[in-house]
């Protein structure tokens, strides 16, 4: 493991630290521009800001491969190889989902203009936020308030989703007559909820850490 008899990381393996914490910034920037785009109610320019979700989420990509290249190159790493693993996967998932929020919007040609959908943003964006100040004080776990304080929020947060989505679809089966309109906000509201499933698994990978570590 990556320390030494002071229970210290091993200086060398600081990349780890840095690739995990690109990845959260990108994450981060994802989730600030699908509430720019929920917002945004002309489809041409929804269009641009889409576009740099999609290369963010490529970038992401190149983050995440790079943690797994690493992973098989380091023999030395700061915590257990499985754990590096199991977070790299599930922070790459909030990406992906945070992606197709933002693409199925324009896909489906659906007005963001609607309440749900704003709230499933904003929750996404605040887990995103708690995520990445999680992620940032693995590097010597010193300040676990806030580290524990983070992974609170994450989870009410997956708990507000929750809600937010069944009395969005509730609604939508009580004011939408149009059945092809149903499925495709329904559809949204799924993958955008899911986003915040996502943060919360990412949330339960580095609680784990920290038990073992901390």
């Amino acid at each position: 493991m990556g320390f030494n008899l002071g229970g210290i990381f091993v200086p060398k393996n600081k990349i780890f630290y840095d690739l995990f914490e690109d990845v959260v910034a990108t994450v981060n920037e994802m989730a600030n521009l699908l509430k720019i785009i929920v917002h945004e109610p002309d489809f041409d320019k929804r269009s641009i800001f889409i576009k740099q979700v999609e290369d963010l989420e490529h970038k992401n990509d190149e983050h995440t491969h790079r943690i797994f290249t690493e992973l098989g190159r380091n023999f030395i790493t700061p915590f257990d190889r499985e754990d590096i693993h199991s977070l790299a996967s599930a922070l790459d998932d909030i990406a992906d989902y945070i992606y197709s929020s933002a693409k199925k919007i324009n896909f489906y040609r659906v007005n963001p203009n609607d309440t749900g959908i704003r709230k499933l943003a904003d929750l996404i964006a605040e887990g995103s936020v708690q995520i990445k100040n999680a992620v940032g004080e693995l590097r010597n776990m010193k300040n676990m308030r806030k580290i524990t304080d983070a992974l609170v929020k994450v989870n009410s947060i997956e708990n507000q989703a929750d809600d937010i989505y069944d009395m969005s679809v509730d609604r939508l089966f009580e004011t939408e007559p149009d059945a092809k309109e149903v499925m495709k906000k329904r559809e949204i509201y799924q993958v955008m909820e899911t986003a915040t499933d996502m943060c919360e698994d990412a949330a339960n990978v580095i609680e784990s850490i920290i038990i073992k570590y901390a």
